[in-house]
């Protein structure tokens, strides 16, 4: 009972951080539109506009790389003089914009354009969001110990965002066809923009007492703590990506099951990822979040190999267990677990990780077209099997910095 009530006080805590409820808002908002539209993006690119399969493998790559290269440039931006609000109009604005343009083009090219500039700039609305809410932290004095389990809250909505999207979308496309579905979308990043302009107030940027000069992007990258833990969030993404695309196929084609079996299975891993995120926050607040991470990619590679296995789509049921418990550590805390390596410049690392995923992303997609045609199913999990090995290795070998600890960060002369 008094770990009940010791939870309780600790929801209460975070609901009342200056701002948070308007975060938790936004970032559920954003969630739900994110979730309404990457389900269906192959439908939406090959049966309705018409793509081919490699015309959509490079559609998809370029909406990645606007992503990427645009929210890095505007994540150098948000760490320097601009205010972080500004960043998210903007980017919420481009969002509403660009899911507008695809409720009516129809052109490859316009699409992409669209998809490179309009929807790359919105790409930049979660890594912003996140980087707001940890200034927030920082802002209300908390104390660093309870950052993980805040901000694995604070994931959590994106997740509870995920448990209803895909389904809702599912039935907007049969009502009312993509033209709706993105109608919907862009009305959420208008809702998210309205939110924002007249709720969100600004916070302003931590000062630290041992602030270096800035550094490029680059010079992070260098440095072979934080290259190990790129190069481990890419491959379990790319790895996951593979997964998610060859899932369905090996259940219907492979193990003989069916839609219905399908759906129940991607429904299984986000009814377990909210509470389990929650534990997850509980648990870093105590436990060294590097330990929690390396454990997290250790369950996913055992997931990924036991899915190798498995002769009856009824056995994967089960083994969704494993797959919402890597969720919940590898999304959950992540992010926060990143942006201790650069304190300083928290748009920065917010915006370094999740380019990483979005990276790996897209080369997991484009690797399962020529595999699946290289391959059967059940073949295609041996290779995403040996991409988490690969990731845990990194993590394991590089993914630590020699000789440093982790400690609090003097912000505004105190600990946080």
């Amino acid at each position: 009972m008094s770990k009940i009530i010791g939870m309780k006080e600790k929801l209460i805590f975070v609901w009342k951080i200056p701002s948070f409820p308007v975060l938790f808002l936004c970032n559920f908002i954003f969630g739900l539109s994110t979730s309404f539209f990457a389900p269906f993006s192959s439908l939406f690119g090959i049966d309705e506009v018409g793509m081919s399969n490699i015309g959509f493998g490079i559609f998809m790559t370029i909406m990645a790389l606007g992503g990427v290269v645009i929210s890095t440039i505007i994540a150098k931006k948000s760490d320097s003089d601009i205010s972080r609000k500004k960043i998210l109009i903007y980017a919420s604005l481009m969002g509403m914009i660009g899911y507008g343009c695809f409720a009516y083009v129809r052109d490859y090219y316009l699409l992409a354009i669209v998809a490179f500039l309009l929807l790359g700039s919105a790409a930049a609305t979660v890594p912003q969001l996140w980087a707001y809410a940890r200034e927030a932290l920082q802002n209300a004095d908390v104390p660093n110990e309870e950052t993980p389990f805040i901000m694995n809250v604070f994931r959590m909505f994106f997740a509870l965002s995920w448990t209803v999207g895909p389904a809702l979308a599912a039935w907007f496309v049969v009502i009312i066809g993509f033209k709706g579905l993105f109608l919907f979308v862009a009305a959420g990043y208008a809702i998210g923009l309205f939110v924002i302009l007249f709720f969100l107030k600004d916070v302003p940027k931590a000062t630290y007492e041992n602030k270096q000069n800035r550094v490029g992007i680059t010079e992070y990258v260098k440095k072979p703590h934080i290259f190990g833990n790129l190069a481990a969030a890419l491959l379990l993404a790319a790895a996951t990506s593979i997964h998610t695309l060859n899932a369905p196929q090996f259940v219907t084609k492979v193990l003989g099951g069916t839609e219905f079996d399908v759906g129940l299975i991607f429904s299984v891993p986000p009814i377990f990822e909210v509470p389990m995120m929650i534990a997850v926050g509980v648990l870093a607040t105590k436990l060294d979040n590097g330990l929690l991470i390396r454990i997290g990619f250790a369950i996913a590679l055992v997931y990924f190999a036991l899915f190798f296995f498995v002769t009856e789509p009824w056995q994967i049921y089960p083994l969704q267990i494993l797959s919402a418990a890597q969720v919940s550590i590898t999304s959950g805390i992540a992010i926060s677990y990143f942006q201790n390596f650069i304190p300083h410049a928290q748009g920065t690392a917010t915006t370094l990780y999740m380019n990483s995923t979005q990276i790996g992303n897209t080369v997991g997609f484009l690797l399962f077209g020529f595999l699946a045609e290289a391959m059967n199913y059940g073949n295609v999990i041996i290779i995403y099997i040996l991409f988490a090995a690969v990731a845990l290795f990194c993590l394991i070998l590089f993914g630590r910095q020699k000789g440093v600890k982790l400690e609090a960060v003097e912000v505004r002369g105190e600990k946080v």
